[in-house]
């Protein structure tokens, strides 16, 4: 989090902080009651002078009206009683909030109850027999003392003890006068309760006030202890400024943070301190709260990131009066940001930039090329044989090999682009500055020459190629996902041609891309429309020539494209997986017609590679050959070499338990490849089939016969079958037929024909050259 967001309280900061701090009494910190018992004290101080007034002149006009009316001494003794009274209950209710609330009530209430009886002797010593003038007088400032019990609204106790012993001594002199009750008394009652009545409600009303302000000094107390926690716990920092955007409260964290103190920078601008910053400027021009601006700021100890959260200051009237905010010194937590993202950018293994940063570059890259009408290339790069590295030297000595690949990769291309890693042995290259189609081609050769070079380990050495494609923008497009589809479509076709092979995209690429989508579709559907065909080619014995089986060969009839070729479809079947299903219907197909043949008529249907890595082939093959009920000597299943280029165990034990079923296997192309010979005594295999090139190539060339004579030998050797393919003419069926090959297969006894057309071959034999009789 790079901000503090938090709320500034809305009271003023200076003011706040420039409160006393030291000792312990609340009233010295605050200068304001520290609890409610305090605030009523306080407010029945605050009231005593006024009440003392009104005793004092009550007192006055009542002894200069009795003046001649009663004996001196009487008079005078009462006058001293009450004053001293009044001056004691004074002096008690100016001190009564320096005691706490149970001392402080108990003396008003004490106090007004004996100042009110010395008021109510009044009445018997005085009004009985004194002229209707007199008595009105008399009777005006003992009302006018029953009013002063408003002053003692907050002490209850207090303020109905000197309402009721008044109104009461009043009451009982009226009765004493006049006999009976009377208007006058029944008034006076109803004074009486107006007066209490009042008292409650402004003790109610009062101690209301009393306890929000309570809760507010208690709120500012809780805030204020709480940022100057906030401020020495060096979280972070308060400011506040006048309208002029002029400091009047600075933190003292702020003046270590500038190098100067804070007298200096009280009434100085709060931008111009800062540097001046327009992003700040704009933000309190707006007289709108904010948070989260990042601002970098000079200092003496270098330049700092600060983030800084405000809230204007309205008046009541809503006038705009400044601001107040927090602010804090982010520069650590930018820099660890940084760090990070450094880190989230950038591949661990080699250093380069990862797959997200080679793609913000690409973006930014095209971005620039838009801008200056220029152009820039993207270049995909993928090793070549470097999986057998992992699986053969370990995963350390494959990242050793892949961080030299990068050193290498940095290395040839410099300053011209940015290399990055996009993931396993995969890596990209982002080139700038207008270069040409010939430099990059040029750029693409020296890379993949220095690749090349190999990389010593432990005494060998490791031998890994490069295959390269690249797009232009905006030649090839506009977008990143534009261009990043069409250099890996390159980088597709350069791979397929080999290795050691730079490639630069064209439209052609796009059209094949978007023509096998469109196979794959078609392919999706083609078993549902019965558009797969499956073709036998007879296969002959050399000894008698005659038809022995047939290899079933899979064909695709589509409705508009007519015949797909095997070598269009099955790749892209393989890819798909639907290679599981449309295997499954050929094998299930070829057992089917086959058990329409004589028994001993056996069938050759030919196994994808990836089909030997599914576990459930061994079951698919029992299925069929119990659907069929054919003998699983009849049935053989063809492979080639390359199924051992990958997962041979896994490949190997899938056979062994095709094997173990009866079913033959038969390797077939024989000598096209460069690792058979290591599992010819796996004793899987009881058929050796030699490749129609070795066929070919015998008539013309003596040591193409000696390598059949060879394999001839090795197959005997392991009790194997041989069977010829390829075979067109006489001359190679004698050819082959000499050499030891025990079966012939080849366009000399026909072609792939449909299921109806195998039948009439069964008993045929051919005559070609020397035929022993069967």
């Amino acid at each position: 989090m790079l901000h503090a967001p938090l709320s500034v309280p809305p009271y003023d900061l200076a003011a706040a902080h420039a409160a006393p701090q030291g000792g312990s009494s609340l009233r010295a910190r605050f200068g304001r009651a520290a609890t409610a018992a305090d605030a009523r004290d306080e407010a029945l101080s605050h009231g005593a002078p006024l009440l003392a007034a009104i005793g004092l002149g009550c007192t006055a006009l009542v002894a200069w009206t009795l003046i001649g009316e009663i004996r001196l001494p009487w008079l005078a003794g009462w006058a001293a009683l009450v004053l001293l009274i009044e001056l004691v209950l004074l002096r008690r209710r100016r001190r009564a909030a320096s005691y706490g609330r149970r001392r402080g009530l108990l003396w008003p209430s004490l106090g007004s109850g004996l100042h009110a009886v010395c008021w109510a002797s009044l009445p018997a010593l005085a009004l009985p027999g004194q002229p209707p003038a007199t008595q009105f007088v008399l009777g005006g400032a003992m009302s006018a003392m029953m009013a002063g019990a408003f002053l003692l609204a907050l002490a209850p106790a207090a303020a109905t003890a000197r309402a009721a012993i008044l109104a009461g001594a009043l009451i009982w002199a009226l009765r004493v006068a006049e006999g009976a009750v009377s208007g006058p008394m029944a008034a006076l009652l109803l004074y009486l309760g107006g007066i209490l009545g009042g008292c409650f409600v402004v003790e109610r009303l009062l101690s209301r006030q009393i306890e929000r302000a309570e809760e507010e000094r208690a709120r500012r107390e809780a805030t204020g202890l709480l940022l100057k926690e906030y401020e020495e716990q060096g979280a972070g920092w308060l400011w506040q400024i006048d309208a002029q955007y002029m400091f009047t409260y600075v933190s003292p964290r702020i003046s270590l943070l500038l190098g100067r103190p804070t007298s200096q920078l009280l009434g100085q601008s709060f931008p111009v301190v800062l540097g001046g910053l327009p992003r700040l400027e704009a933000a309190l021009a707006a007289r709108n709260a904010f948070s989260g601006l990042e601002v970098l700021v000079q200092t003496a100890g270098g330049a700092r990131f600060i983030s800084l959260a405000g809230n204007p200051i309205l008046g009541a009237d809503g006038e705009f009066q400044g601001f107040r905010g927090v602010g804090s010194d982010i520069t650590e937590v930018r820099r660890s940001q940084e760090r990070l993202t450094h880190m989230a950018s950038i591949d661990v293994l080699t250093g380069l930039p990862n797959r997200q940063r080679m793609r913000e570059l690409f973006t930014t890259m095209i971005a620039a090329c838009e801008r200056t009408d220029s152009h820039c290339a993207i270049l995909f790069l993928d090793l070549d044989g470097f999986k057998p590295v992992n699986d053969t030297f370990g995963h350390p000595i494959g990242d050793a090999v892949l961080r030299t690949v990068a050193r290498r990769l940095a290395n040839e291309v410099g300053d011209a682009g940015v290399v990055g890693r996009i993931g396993g042995d995969e890596f990209a290259i982002a080139l700038g500055s207008g270069p040409s189609r010939r430099a990059v081609e040029e750029l693409g050769q020296r890379l993949i020459d220095a690749i090349a070079v190999p990389y010593p380990f432990e005494g060998t050495e490791i031998r890994i190629g490069l295959s390269i494609g690249s797009a232009f923008a905006p030649i090839d497009g506009t977008s990143v996902n534009e261009l990043l589809l069409k250099a890996d479509l390159a980088l597709y076709q350069a791979k397929s041609q080999g290795r050691g092979t730079f490639l630069h995209f064209d439209a052609k690429m796009q059209r094949d891309v978007e023509e096998r989508a469109r196979l794959e579709q078609d392919l999706r559907q083609a078993l549902a429309r019965n558009q797969l065909k499956v073709l036998y080619q007879p296969i002959v014995s050399a000894r008698t020539q005659a038809v022995v089986g047939f290899e079933a060969l899979l064909r695709w009839e589509h409705h508009s494209r007519g015949l797909v070729p095997p070598t269009e479809f099955v790749p892209i079947a393989e890819e798909t997986g639907l290679i599981a299903e449309i295997g499954e219907w050929v094998l299930k197909t070829a057992c089917e017609d086959a058990a329409q043949w004589p028994d001993h008529i056996a069938v050759s249907v030919n196994l994808s590679p990836r089909q030997l890595i599914i576990p459930a082939l061994p079951n698919a093959v029992s299925e069929a050959l119990a659907s069929s009920r054919i003998q699983p000597s009849r049935l053989e299943l063809e492979v080639t070499e390359s199924v051992f280029m990958s997962d041979s165990d896994g490949s190997l034990d899938v056979l062994r338990r095709v094997r173990s079923l009866g079913v033959g296997v038969s390797l077939d192309d024989f000598g096209t490849g460069y690792s058979s010979l290591g599992y010819l005594n796996k004793t899987i295999f009881h058929t050796l089939k030699i490749d129609g090139s070795f066929v070919r190539d015998a008539a013309t060339k003596s040591e193409t016969v000696s390598i059949i004579r060879a394999i001839v030998a090795l197959a005997n050797s392991f009790r194997m079958t041989i069977t010829a393919e390829g075979v067109e003419t006489p001359a190679d069926f004698e050819r082959m037929q000499a050499l030891g090959c025990h079966k012939i297969q080849g366009y000399l006894f026909g072609r792939p024909v449909p299921f109806a057309e195998t039948l009439p071959l069964v008993g045929v034999r051919w005559d070609f050259g020397a035929r022993r009789a069967g």
